[in-house]
């Protein structure tokens, strides 16, 4: 294991998070280190299964970023012992291709996964949002989700961006509503869907593009509202 050899300007504070980078890669690993330190990790980094053990024996990490595919053991393997030994939190990288591996890494509880290559400002958003689901009371505290510039208010199912309402349909209220109480969880289309006509399954998709046009600086390439595929659809908060 080593530790990133990123540099900033300002201490890290005490209460930042701690992150371990599992990869065989070290280029990324490098690359990973240095991005996540500078938006505020303490980040470890570890190339296979032996040495990540061997760090979370002397470290205590708040979260685990974790690729897939490693020679000897596998993330996958590696990752289901931890989700059945400790409750620290794990998000997989895996490459597009992978698809069976994602699914395989939901089915043993990993907590979200990240495909390669990756977003920067995505990777940031997805794993701030599993360490805030892992404060308890957090979401159910919480009447408000941020979105860049947007905010919308649970309770009252009011859009804002800064002090201008946006306009939103009883749908698109609804289905705000329902992301924004279950953000950073997939949610399937036909759990979206209603009963009657405008509820199918493909009209969500419909209704999933106008609501993107509302929330999004660009709809064509969402950072909030996004696509799981084979699942449905996810919200990402700030």
């Amino acid at each position: 294991m080593s530790n990133n050899l990123a540099r900033r300007s300002d201490p890290l504070p005490d209460d930042a998070p701690h992150v371990l980078v599992v990869d065989d890669d070290q280029k990324i690993r490098d690359l990973l280190a240095r991005y996540l330190f500078e938006n505020g990790f303490r980040v470890s980094t570890a190339s296979d299964a032996p040495t990540a053990r061997a760090a979370m024996r002397g470290l205590a990490f708040d979260l685990i970023l974790l690729d897939v595919m490693m020679p000897g053991e596998s993330g996958l393997s590696l990752a289901q012992d931890l989700k059945s030994t400790t409750r620290v939190p794990v998000c997989l990288l895996t490459a597009r291709a992978e698809t069976e591996n994602r699914i395989e890494g939901l089915e043993i509880g990993v907590d979200d996964y990240v495909t390669k290559p990756f977003e920067p400002r995505e990777l940031l958003l997805r794993l701030r949002n599993i360490l805030r689901r892992g404060q308890p009371g957090q979401q159910a505290a919480a009447d408000e989700v941020r979105m860049g510039p947007y905010t919308f208010i649970i309770s009252r199912g009011e859009l804002k961006r800064d002090d201008e309402t946006i306009k939103l349909t009883e749908r698109e209220r609804d289905l705000l509503r329902q992301f924004a109480q279950r953000r950073g969880t997939p949610i399937p289309r036909h759990e979206l869907s209603n009963d009657d006509s405008t509820g199918s399954e493909r009209a969500i998709d419909v209704q999933i593009n106008r609501l993107r046009r509302k929330i999004e600086g660009d709809p064509s390439n969402p950072i909030y509202l996004q696509t799981v595929r084979g699942k449905g659809y996810i919200l990402y908060t700030d």
